[in-house]
């Protein structure tokens, strides 16, 4: 391994691995006139935003926007010219890898993602919006969703660490939005039984959707770490859970024999689009992220076709405004890039579109994405608070700072509305649907 450095000029707080962190550990190529003009076009974004912006030598609390009603965030710069020349050349993957070789800092980082967020479309001038076809970067072909790029993709983020997650997730592993009663209203770390029973309240909400009980047939696409596969045993069901994460699949596994229902729980190592069958639930929570829009028509021919007569389908998905999931479509973004390789979060539009295409009709349909900021929150201060722990892992500080930025930077998308995540009931054109269609925002 190669010993871990600065970036040549730059004066980084943190020593980088430039083998495990290539694009940390060395700053993009840019001209001098390149990273000028983008130092004026961000420094001009930034002043218009409820956003203050300081280096880091500079006294505190210099405003250099509009802050409103109380303090606006800060945004400490450390390295101002790597910081720009970052932006210049790569945008908001630049941005996100400035945070992560410690080029700079916020004292309320949320607060900072999520003033962008609410400004994303003002962050660039109009008519370089128009040219953003000419300047951002192609998705790479290999994160494709074929089923031999769908399983490294699910294996470069689920099988990361068993370890990992549990340390912030709550202690049922749950890894999508929980449900809460009431909704919780001042930072602070919840209880773990307050934080299950909001997660529980999630997975019984969708269970209810699928019809789930006595001698039910479920199938769920996506086992995560086998918490809903569980819950639905416990009901009497029969579940087959299929996953493409050798780690979540082992745990899960031993999950179900602990909590005494291996014998109602099959998990299985499979590509949903191999799965055969019919049956009378099927479930999928936060995997069509995953999918790729590209492989959306197989997703939901895959739903429809392994959907019994009278059966119910239960999703719960993220979701995105149409016009800027087309503009993310074929962009590699900072998440595809270190988080999620592959992954695309749909419109409701084209949740309905290509369900409909697919033969299903929606029956239901409810929206908590102030709920999901909740639990990102949760899971982010979770995750601080165990840091050393992490470190102890043998994830580095820059891992540790890419890990804080994804949780706020999602955090930001559900505050600022740019994000949300709905329930969804399905069933098949004909199918008895429990009645007409609900809606709720």
């Amino acid at each position: 391994m190669a010993p871990a450095t600065a970036a040549p000029g730059t004066p980084h707080r943190l020593a980088v691995d430039p083998e495990r962190w290539p694009g940390v550990a060395r700053l993009p190529r840019a001209s001098a006139v390149h990273t000028a003009v983008a130092r004026r076009l961000v420094e001009r974004a930034f002043a218009r935003l409820p956003l203050r912006v300081r280096a880091a030598g500079d006294p505190p609390a210099v405003p250099h926007g509009r802050g409103g009603d109380g303090a606006p965030p800060t945004l400490v710069l450390h390295a101002p010219d790597a910081f720009h020349r970052r932006i210049g050349a790569d945008g908001l993957i630049g941005f996100g890898e400035s945070y992560m070789a410690g080029e700079w800092d916020a004292d309320d980082l949320v607060g900072v993602l999520t003033v962008l967020a609410r400004h994303v479309d003002d962050l660039v001038p109009a008519p370089l919006r128009r040219l953003r076809g000419a300047w951002v970067r192609r998705r790479p072909a290999a994160e494709l969703n074929t089923p031999e790029g769908a399983r490294e993709n699910i294996h470069r983020h689920y099988d990361l660490s068993n370890e990992l997650f549990a340390l912030f997730l709550d202690p049922g592993l749950s890894y999508s939005s929980a449900v809460f009663d009431p909704l919780p209203d001042e930072p602070g770390i919840l209880s773990d039984a307050h934080f299950t029973a909001a997660q529980h309240r999630k997975i019984d909400r969708l269970l209810d959707l699928a019809g789930t009980g006595p001698g039910t047939a479920l199938l769920e696409i996506g086992t995560g770490w086998g918490e809903l596969a569980i819950r639905a045993a416990a009901r009497g069901a029969r579940v087959r859970t299929v996953t493409l994460s050798e780690e979540q699949l082992a745990l899960a596994r031993r999950r179900a024999a602990r909590a005494g229902v291996a014998d109602r729980v099959s998990v299985e190592l499979l590509d949903y689009r191999a799965v055969r069958g019919r049956y009378d639930a099927v479930v999928s929570v936060e995997m069509i992220e995953a999918v790729g829009a590209e492989y959306w028509p197989d997703y939901f021919a895959a739903l429809r076709r392994l959907l019994a007569p009278g059966g119910r389908i239960a999703l719960q998905a993220i979701t995105m405004p149409h016009e800027r999931m087309l503009a993310t479509a074929r962009t590699h973004t900072w998440i595809s890039k270190y988080v999620f390789p592959g992954g695309l979060i749909p419109s409701s539009r084209a949740i309905a579109r290509e369900s409909a295409a697919a033969g299903l009709r929606i029956t239901h349909d409810t929206g908590y994405g102030d709920h999901y900021a909740a639990t990102l929150r949760q899971w982010r201060e979770r995750f601080l608070r165990e840091e050393p722990a992490v470190a102890a892992l043998g994830f580095d500080r820059v891992f540790r700072r890419m890990w804080e930025f994804y949780l706020a930077y999602s955090e930001a998308g559900f505050r600022a509305g740019y994000l949300d995540v709905r329930q969804l009931r399905l069933v098949g054109d004909g199918g008895d649907g429990a009645g007409g269609a609900e809606s709720t925002p």
